[in-house]
């Protein structure tokens, strides 16, 4: 008799067939993982704002909706988009109804983000409070 040498078939088809279902879970993972990493564009660009907004406070005793344009009369970032361009950032009077003691800025996904519906809009105001909150995990 002649020992059987090399795979079969069947042996053949089970293992692409494995391989192929540990790819497919691979690759979504990836995806998520790469979602999550752009997330600190946005948060960020938030925390960017906060810090200029503070500034311009201290400075001209009001807050300020102009994100682009340099000082003196907005914050100076350079545009309405993160840095990546993975979210666009917008300033808004806050709680108090005006700009000029309360500010709410929010970073909204836009292009590939928007894939990330977990956590689409963040958002920051005078008083430090950040949404979605901190134990979603969404600021990590």
């Amino acid at each position: 008799m002649r020992t059987a040498r090399g795979w079969s078939l069947i042996e053949l088809l089970v293992t692409m067939g494995v391989i192929a279902i540990l790819a497919t879970i691979a690759i979504g993972s990836y995806r998520n993982y790469g979602l999550r990493t752009n997330r600190v564009d946005g948060t960020t660009s938030l925390m960017r704002i906060q810090v200029a907004e503070e500034k311009y406070f201290l400075q001209n005793n009001t807050y300020t909706t102009d994100v682009s344009d340099p000082a003196p009369a907005g914050l100076g970032l350079g545009s309405n988009n993160s840095p990546n361009g993975y979210y666009a950032l917008a300033v808004v009077a806050g709680a108090t109804g005006s700009i000029a003691t309360s500010y709410s800025a929010t970073a909204t996904a836009q292009g590939t983000q928007t894939k990330d519906t977990s956590c689409p809009v963040f958002t920051i105001n005078d008083q430090g409070a950040r949404s979605p909150a901190t134990s979603t995990g969404c600021w990590k």
